[in-house]
């Protein structure tokens, strides 16, 4: 009898249907193929969360801080990208990866993060319920299998101090070890939870895992949550340009030099990244017979030279986010009377306090307890100047990071720069006293006895600096020195070393450079150096006060280097871009200045003229220089008075006022003056009457003054003169009444330009960062001698905020040419710091200037 076809097939189905149910509950997921992916030891033993989460798209309640915290960390490409689940709430943790789960599953996460499987896996439960050989073998075939997907699988290890404090101790350390090679050597991504006593007691001191995990506290408020570069999330997330790098990973000044260079030669260089003691790095490294130097575990750079060859191809090394050349940076070029006389300091250094029971107290302003950190040439640590009233010496403590295991100041230019920030009235009646005499003094020998160093040696004094400011009280470095700023800021080791600082609470001023004019004396822009070229430094520029103490003739140094800035890099297409921000920020007294001379002296026995003969005694006796050097330190020892006013100012309130109270010099544009010619005076009353309570919470625009501050002019010397009344914020500056409210650009880890985009040709402000009154310039202007907003048409800030390639090097800019870093000169001479700057040093600009005084030998203690 024949069969009908329908119970054949129905007969067929059925039995299809008895051997799939006969088969094991784990074969299907077991023997699942997704894009080539199969999976066997994982999901026998771990739980897959992105195949169990669910597809729909709604997603909207996953979100939190910690949640961020993890996916940026889980998006890097390498260093710290494991997450560790700090928490007492291990359910919490538990819950939070199932968030990140549901992210993945939808496509809503980071496009690192797209295609990720998570797997959960209870090691502590798995250890007791398998045990011995088997947990191990278990544990291994895990292991080993997210490992050959690269990076593809995250395992998600619940509940770690099950494991850690399992009964079977030895498998548990057996566990950890294999745990930490196979995290080590980068394609097994872990998240866990971990409890913090557990966290502090067994995985904190684990040398293995350092440079591996992030840790995410999931007890601690939003506000408090921060990612290893110690950024808050808001804060990170309000300029995601500035905290990556961007565009080419070799630097331009180090590709030139590759250039120059045949494959056998070797080259110095810095290495930056998140983890920069890579197994496979470090294997590289030794292969190719590298020398590695100094660390700066702090900075996250590292020191090495290599061979030219091999450069591009340590680039491309996972950990490895950007190189550059170790290249030379060198001395950029200095009354003590005059200069305190004509940056109004004399009319505000006796300080008057009233407490809030009316008593009035008076002290002196002049630094003192305030550290100022000098990265120079060294300092004549017995010269006279730098003794407090107590005789005792002020230079607090001295490093050298040159190799020459001196301290002292056999080159000349650091002592002079440190005189004129914090030196004391003792000689010569106070003629040549400082703006901070009684302030502490931190001596970062950087520079050589010729004057010249390596990006490494400073970075070095930085990293120093930021583990140490703290011990010192260090709240002022000053960087009168310079190196070529042909690299990017976002990408510049020593600009991103700089940002920590400032990012923590310390001021940084840097010399703008000697280079604002050719060998022909024609102007020239673009030559603004590093680290001046760092936003969120202060970035000096020197005038010319003629030698007198009124302002009414004051100007901008002819040699003062002249922004914009002029770093960039390559983007994937192979456009350079470049910075193009407004520096300097303001100019300070800088032409032929009068200060303390060092003994020996390379540059005053080159060049004897620059001896003033202030007194036959080696400790007594002062020399006269010139430059953005020289300016520098007056803008550092304001900073420190500032400071000692209103010790709870951050330094972009420092940054702020000192360009807010700033005289526009009538006839110099914004890339010449920035702000205008510092005001000590102004800002010391306006430091006065800042809030003290002010901090990351409160509110954009709330008023920021205690009372109603004075009327916006200044007299000194009997010139009567207004104030700017505006700040530089990157491309542009602004200005208005919401100045004077509360500005999150204004706390820490935030740079002034934070929260200004353009579309259009048209500048815009984030209302979260910016509050109304707040106006945006869409031109820089050439002054009229008032308000920074009453100017000329100088050109356009569209040509800045662009896209960086609208100026080109050699253009023609308004009244001179721009150029970038070592750019070939109208003449055909190409023009270095060491001889371009050095004429500005030793000659400044022929015109009058200060008087010298010769000492009588009296000690003056009335200062």
């Amino acid at each position: 009898m024949r069969r009908s076809p329908f119970l054949t097939n129905l007969a067929l189905f059925a039995v299809l249907l008895s051997q799939a149910a006969l088969a094991p509950a784990g074969a299907q997921t077991r023997g699942r193929v997704s894009g080539g992916d199969a999976f066997e030891a994982l999901p026998a033993y771990a739980q897959e969360l992105t195949d169990a989460a669910p597809s729909a798209g709604n997603v909207r309640g996953d979100d939190g801080a910690g949640l961020r915290l993890v996916m940026r960390a889980l998006a890097r490409d390498g260093g710290r990208n494991n997450p560790l689940l700090v928490t007492e709430d291990l359910a919490a943790g538990g819950a939070l990866v199932e968030s990140l789960a549901r992210r993945v599953a939808a496509g809503d996460v980071p496009a690192a993060l797209r295609g990720k499987r998570i797997f959960r896996l209870d090691a502590g439960r798995l250890l007791s319920e398998s045990g011995g050989a088997e947990f191990a073998r278990r544990f291994d075939a895990m292991l080993r299998e997210a490992a050959r997907h690269e990076g593809r699988v995250l395992l998600f290890v619940e509940n770690l101090d099950g494991l850690l404090s399992a009964r079977e101790a030895a498998q548990a350390r057996a566990a950890l070890d294999s745990l930490a090679a196979a995290v080590g050597r980068g394609p097994v991504r872990l998240l866990a939870t971990i409890t913090p006593a557990a966290f502090e007691l067994r995985l904190a001191q684990d040398e293995r895992f350092k440079g591996r995990f992030q840790e995410v506290y999931l007890d601690r408020p939003e506000s408090a949550q921060s990612d290893d570069e110690g950024e808050s999330d808001a804060a990170a997330d309000a300029r995601p340009e500035a905290d990556g790098f961007v565009g080419d990973k070799i630097s331009p000044d180090l590709r030139a030099a590759l250039n120059g260079a045949g494959a056998s030669g070797r080259v110095p260089v810095i290495l930056q990244g998140e983890d920069l003691k890579d197994g496979a790095l470090r294997e590289f490294l030794k292969s190719n017979g590298a020398r590695v130097g100094a660390s700066y575990a702090g900075l996250g750079a590292q020191s090495v030279e290599v061979p030219a060859g091999a450069v591009e191809r340590l680039a491309e090394l996972r950990g490895v986010s950007h190189v550059s050349l170790d290249g030379e940076v060198s001395a950029l070029d200095d009354d003590g009377g005059h200069v305190s006389r004509t940056t109004g300091k004399e009319d505000v250094e006796d300080d008057e306090e009233v407490s809030p029971t009316g008593v009035v107290t008076y002290r002196k302003l002049d630094g003192r307890s305030i550290g100022i950190a000098v990265l120079d040439s060294g300092i004549y640590a017995a010269h006279r100047m730098f003794r407090g009233r107590d005789g005792r010496s002020r230079v607090v403590y001295s490093k050298d990071f040159t190799g020459e295991n001196r301290t002292d100041d056999p080159y000349g230019h650091g002592t002079h720069v440190a005189g004129l920030a914090a030196g004391n009235g003792q000689i010569a009646n106070g003629a040549y006293e400082g703006i901070a005499p009684e302030a502490n003094i931190i001596n970062l020998r950087v520079l050589n006895s010729k004057g010249t160093g390596k990006v490494s040696a400073l970075l070095s004094a930085l990293n120093w600096l930021l583990a140490n400011r703290t011990l010192y009280n260090v709240r002022v470095v000053n960087v009168s020195l310079g190196a070529s700023a042909a690299n990017s800021y976002r990408n510049d080791p020593v600009c991103r070393a700089v940002r920590k600082l400032v990012d923590v609470g310390v001021v940084v001023a840097a010399a703008a450079g000697n280079d604002g004019k050719d060998a022909r004396g024609r102007k020239v822009y673009g030559q603004i150096h590093s680290p001046g070229h760092e936003p969120s430094a202060i970035t000096v520029g020197a005038a010319n006060t003629f030698g007198t103490d009124t302002r009414a003739d004051d100007g901008v140094a002819s040699y003062s280097s002249r922004g914009p800035t002029r770093g960039s890099y390559l983007d994937a297409a192979g456009v350079r871009r470049y910075d193009n921000l407004v520096k300097p920020d303001l100019v300070a007294p800088g032409n032929k200045l009068v200060g303390a001379r060092s003994q020996p002296n390379l540059l005053a026995s080159l060049t004897p003229a620059l001896s003033s003969n202030v007194s036959p005694a080696p400790d007594s006796n002062m020399m006269s220089m010139s430059g953005t050097s020289m300016a520098t330190p007056v803008v550092a020892g304001s900073a420190a008075l500032l400071l000692q006013v209103n010790p709870k100012l951050t330094p972009n309130m420092v940054k702020a006022m000192l360009m807010y109270t700033a005289q526009q010099l009538r006839g110099f544009n914004a890339f010449e003056q920035g702000a205008g010619q510092l005001n000590l005076a102004g800002a010391v009353t306006l430091a006065k009457l800042i809030r003290t309570d002010l901090s990351a919470t409160t509110r954009v625009g709330t008023p920021v003054f205690m009372k109603s501050p004075p009327a916006p002019y200044t007299t000194i010397a009997g010139y009567t003169f207004p104030w700017s009344g505006g700040v530089i914020v990157g491309h542009t500056f602004a200005t208005g009444y919401g100045l004077a409210l509360y500005q999150k650009v204004y706390g820490l880890g935030t740079l002034m330009s934070d929260g200004i985009t353009t579309a259009d040709g048209v500048i815009m402000t984030d209302r979260a960062a910016w509050s109304s009154g707040v106006i945006m310039s869409d031109q820089i202007l050439t002054s009229k001698g008032a308000l920074m907003s009453d100017g000329v048409h100088f050109c356009a800030a569209g040509a800045l905020l662009a896209d960086g390639v609208l100026l080109s090097d050699g253009a023609i800019m308004g009244d001179g040419v721009i150029m970038g870093d070592g750019a070939l000169l109208g003449d055909g001479a190409l023009l270095g710091d060491s001889t371009r700057a050095l004429l500005a040093l030793l000659y400044g600009d022929p015109t009058a200037a200060m008087a010298v005084v010769r000492d009588s030998g009296v000690v003056n203690l009335n200062y």
